[in-house]
């Protein structure tokens, strides 16, 4: 029989909830009882209230994984692959992981065994914890699919990946095996995002060599690499809670694409927000659709915590053109009832603040002032960005097909 084993909770550093694995691989959350009873407690997840605002107190065990808010502090595909295997746990084992990786989570959240045991297991594939013990493996978690790690900044003007990968506030962004210039794609989007006055945190490109202390059986890094300074740290490593679309709709990873719309996205917005906020929103997925960032699913949206308590959007990231590399007319996310960036117009934009009651010339202006700010930005930065030519080519005959930019 499986021992029951526990993980203890911890927002801000004080005790929420724990998560128990019990017999039968199943596992459940529960939150304490000071969590509940704390009528300023701070916010966990938006997934953990009722329609009324109350905090939802009773949950269902899951079988294999955690629930969705925690299997989302995890990260996925190659990264999720590599962390996995550097720590000896299957990887569908999320609660093996988040006790592997649960020290520096994404956000305020942290996670750690009850009792004395170490934060990183030895756990063979039948998911029980043997007596040995890893000691030089990364302990961080940044969701996302590409690989990346935490690192701080070097004195040198470099970035050093600490020992352990815990504590840094820039995130790297190695380049991709499979598409070639994704991190001077990424940087070139976000540097017109930031010049039209989106809410970008700080951002380089940077050489491989100036990154100290990457770790072994990455492969060879060819090109340069992306940096992006945390928004969910403060200078001095306090963490600002955070949670992505996923957790509010409380959805599992692999359905980020299929299990909510832009519309939804912009409710939540809309309730828990301010107008900055719907503008911010607005200006994002104008030019998202203008750039032909066919990945703008619902783990590319985020809130922020700033006071503990009320969410905010939090600060732009991931914004890539994926059109020079796959060819998609569609976004990822239905915008309010077309997903196809030819239909992405006026009227479309009308139909969403409509269905969310959203103020109508705040969305037509705002989405009029972006494309204006995106044609002066794009034709005086475009040939000065670190942009290969078929990436512009891609962009510009898209652009020929989206309403709104006509």
């Amino acid at each position: 029989m499986t021992e029951i084993r526990i993980l203890e909770v911890l927002l801000h550093g004080v005790t929420t909830g724990t998560l128990t694995l019990l017999p039968g691989d199943r596992t459940l959350f529960s939150f304490e009882e000071s969590y509940i009873s704390d009528e300023n407690r701070p916010v966990l997840g938006l997934a953990f209230k009722d329609q009324f605002g109350e905090l939802i107190t009773k949950f269902r065990t899951v079988q294999t994984r955690v629930q969705p808010y925690f299997s989302n502090l995890l990260p996925e595909g190659r990264l999720r692959s590599y962390l996995a295997a550097n720590v000896g746990v299957k990887e569908i084992r999320d609660f093996f992981l988040l006790w592997s990786l649960g020290y520096d989570l994404p956000g305020a959240v942290t996670v750690k065994p009850v009792g004395d045991e170490a934060w990183l297991p030895d756990v063979d594939n039948s998911g029980e914890i043997s007596d040995s013990r890893h000691s030089n493996v990364l302990r961080f978690s940044l969701a996302g699919v590409q690989l990346k790690f935490s690192a701080i900044e070097a004195a040198s003007g470099g970035l050093t990946i600490p020992a352990h990968g815990m504590g840094g506030s820039w995130i790297v962004k190695l380049p991709s095996l499979q598409y070639e210039g994704i991190p001077e794609n990424e940087y070139s989007m976000m540097s017109i995002a930031k010049l039209i006055g989106m809410d970008v945190p700080e951002i380089r490109l940077i050489e491989p060599d100036m990154i100290v202390n990457l770790p072994e059986g990455i492969g060879t890094i060819r090109g340069k690499a992306f940096a992006i300074m945390r928004f969910d740290r403060l200078e001095d490593g306090t963490p600002i809670h955070t949670e992505d679309f996923a957790q509010v709709f409380n959805i599992y990873p692999e359905n980020k694409y299929t299990k909510a719309s832009v519309r939804n996205v912009a409710n939540v917005i809309k309730n828990e927000g301010s107008d900055v906020d719907i503008a911010e929103f607005i200006r994002r997925l104008t030019f998202n659709s203008l750039i032909g960032n066919a990945d703008m699913h619902l783990k590319n949206w985020s809130l922020i915590y700033p006071n503990k308590r009320n969410a905010s959007l939090a600060p732009a990231y991931d914004f890539v053109s994926t059109i020079p590399y796959i060819s998609d007319d569609r976004a990822a996310l239905t915008f309010s009832r077309s997903k196809r960036f030819d239909q992405f117009s006026e009227d479309e934009l009308l139909h969403l603040a409509a269905k969310v009651r959203l103020p109508a010339k705040l969305v037509l202006d705002t989405a009029h002032e972006t494309v204006e700010l995106f044609h002066q930005y794009w034709n005086s930065e475009k040939t000065h960005l670190p942009l290969d030519n078929k990436i512009v080519r891609a962009i510009e005959e898209h652009l020929k097909t989206v309403p709104i930019y006509g």
